[in-house]
């Protein structure tokens, strides 16, 4: 009879790989900006937050800033970027999304992937766009409700 340690490799589950991910909340009075998805295979036509995938070697903070400036053209000092939620999410196998409020920035946002973006335009907190990305529209409730953590789609 063979008996299986806690050492033995076939007890120990394997470790999840999580993607990371960075979402904008760039903030004019009680408006929010968003992209409409375009050419991406998920989600073309709905509307979403600026955001992007954490690189290797890089704070979420740092993504953040990296992605608007590649995205939208806007410069964001780390000291004007404040938490705002968590969320694992189950897509994909499985994220982690960030997402940051930011009010104050320099530049003014710009379309700079047409490729990936059809449009950007701004939106009021409560009358955000129909179609949306749902786990979108379920941070961006959760951050109304001052709730830091959720989990999504598990």
């Amino acid at each position: 009879m063979s008996v299986k340690t806690e050492s033995s490799p076939e007890t120990k589950p394997q470790r999840h790989t999580v993607t990371g991910d960075v979402h904008l909340l760039l903030r004019r009075g009680n408006q929010m900006l968003f992209g409409q998805r375009h050419n991406t295979g998920f989600g073309d036509g709905a509307w979403h937050l600026p955001a992007g995938h954490l690189e290797a070697g890089e704070s979420v903070v740092d993504a953040l800033i990296r992605e608007a400036a590649e995205e939208i053209g806007v410069t964001i000092k780390p000291e004007d970027v404040r938490f705002s939620h968590i969320m694992h999410n189950s897509s994909s196998g499985g994220r982690m999304a960030f997402f940051f409020t930011v009010r104050a920035w320099q530049g003014e946002p710009t379309n700079l992937e047409p490729d990936k973006c059809g449009a950007l335009a701004w939106f009021a907190s409560d009358t955000l766009p129909d179609y949306m990305i749902d786990y979108c529209r379920v941070a961006i409730s959760h951050i109304a409700g001052s709730t830091p953590f959720s989990i999504y789609g598990w």
